[in-house]
């Protein structure tokens, strides 16, 4: 409903300004002739003139009257057009009215004395900012349209941060569902720990690092380990691409990081993290931008609010990256990024240990020996295998099968490994 209220408005506003622009090009349904005053007085002797009406204007009286026989006007529209009105200014003076007067005796013609204008200034002034006013309304609606909305029904979501909240019970990912990465698991359990009991820590000291960076190849489940650590230790996740700050407008990527951060406190003790940060947090000097672009205002903010003056207790930061190397010296440095955590691609157990977590909800046959695929598998990322084990339930459907078994795993191993089979006829039988 919300949506269809704001799009009635949208056509509301687009039928005014057209209709608006009409009324400003078709004033008068008869196009008025302008013509000197001498030619006024012309017409006049020669009694071509059938009425006309005086009135006060400031400074000059203006005349509007109308001929007895129709003349050609100015043509704006490239054809000939008629006219039998007319308009004329006089200079004002005290005897005008009473020339006038005895002018339109002599020569039986109607004059009518129209009284001064009496419009407001306020009214004047607010009537020619009308269509400026409309013509901003609609823009700032439609730059709203373009943002898709969104932040209580604000015009401007320029600076809202895109980053999505997961505080879903039914969907938390824990440290069992995640598999060949003991080690790494074994260095964030002390992150869980501190986000289920902070006050021990505190007791003692100690500081929890700020900010734990995640390094490794794609695919090896980087995002999942963040995941994994929020539902272990039941806080709000707020999860957010490193491209997703930085926009063609200045200044917008800074107010997102502020944004995502104000967020973040709300729903503190939380756990932020970026995905491929290296999009946003490269080493400055080094951009398109002269030095001093959008992206290295965004990094700015990011640094002061990761560890500047304002304190942001009970926030932990998880990024993921796999070109470390380009990152700001300034964002790994202790305070910040105080951990590194190398997420490689599994051993020959943790392979075994990902397909066995992957094969949960798919119906094995007995046959199927999960250890000798780790072991024709050296290299696989644990995106790799899941993909492999999601290949062999496809072949085992396009055969009618109930259940997957070795042969179907063989052929989905070479798939992912070399390409589907070339069925092509041989010439040489």
């Amino acid at each position: 409903m919300n949506r269809f209220f704001r799009n009635a408005i949208f056509y509301v506003i687009i039928f005014l300004v057209i209709i608006g622009i009409v009324a400003t090009f078709n004033n008068n349904s008869e196009t008025s002739k302008e013509i000197s005053y001498d030619e006024f007085i012309s017409k006049m002797g020669d009694d071509q003139v059938k009425s006309f009406s005086i009135q006060p204007d400031r400074s000059v009286y203006v005349i509007d009257g109308e001929l007895k026989d129709a003349v050609k006007t100015d043509s704006k529209v490239g054809k000939d057009q008629t006219t039998t009105k007319f308009t004329t200014y006089a200079i004002n003076s005290d005897q005008l009215l009473t020339q006038m007067d005895k002018l339109a005796d002599d020569h039986d013609v109607k004059m009518t004395v129209v009284p001064a204008k009496q419009n407001s200034g306020w009214i004047t002034f607010f009537t020619s900012i009308i269509p400026f006013v409309i013509i901003f309304i609609l823009f700032f609606f439609l730059m709203s349209q373009a943002q898709g909305g969104g932040g209580g029904g604000r015009v401007m979501n320029f600076g809202k941060s895109k980053a999505k909240l997961y505080n879903d019970d039914k969907k938390k990912v824990r440290f069992t569902d995640v598999a060949g990465a003991d080690e790494e698991k074994q260095e964030l359990v002390e992150v869980v720990e501190f986000l289920k009991d902070p006050r021990k820590f505190a007791e003692l000291g100690a500081r929890i690092p700020k900010g734990v960076l995640l390094v490794g190849p794609p695919g090896t489940g980087k995002t999942l380990l963040a995941r994994a650590v929020a539902g272990e230790a039941g806080v709000p996740f707020f999860s957010i691409s490193g491209s997703d700050f930085v926009e063609m407008f200045v200044g917008v990527g800074a107010s997102r990081v502020r944004d995502l951060f104000e967020n973040a406190k709300k729903n503190a003790p939380c756990i932020i993290f970026i995905d491929e940060i290296d999009a946003v947090g490269r080493q400055r000097g080094a951009g398109m931008g002269g030095g001093h672009d959008e992206r290295e205002q965004t990094l700015n903010q990011l640094l002061v609010e990761m560890d500047g003056f304002g304190g942001n207790e009970g926030i932990i930061i998880i990024a993921a990256t796999n070109r470390a190397d380009v990152l700001d010296p300034a964002l790994l440095r202790p305070g910040r990024f105080d951990r590194q955590i190398m997420v490689d691609r599994p051993d020959v157990k943790g392979r075994e240990a990902v397909l066995q977590v992957h094969a949960r909800n798919k119906p094995l046959a007995k046959s199927v020996d999960l250890k000798a695929i780790a072991q024709r598998t050296p290299g696989f990322s644990g995106a790799d295998l899941e993909n492999l084990l999601n290949e062999a339930a496809l072949v085992a459907a396009r055969s009618d099968k109930k259940e997957i078994d070795m042969k179907d795993l063989d052929e989905a191993s070479d798939r992912v490994i070399a390409g589907p089979a070339k069925e092509k006829p041989s010439y040489f039988c």
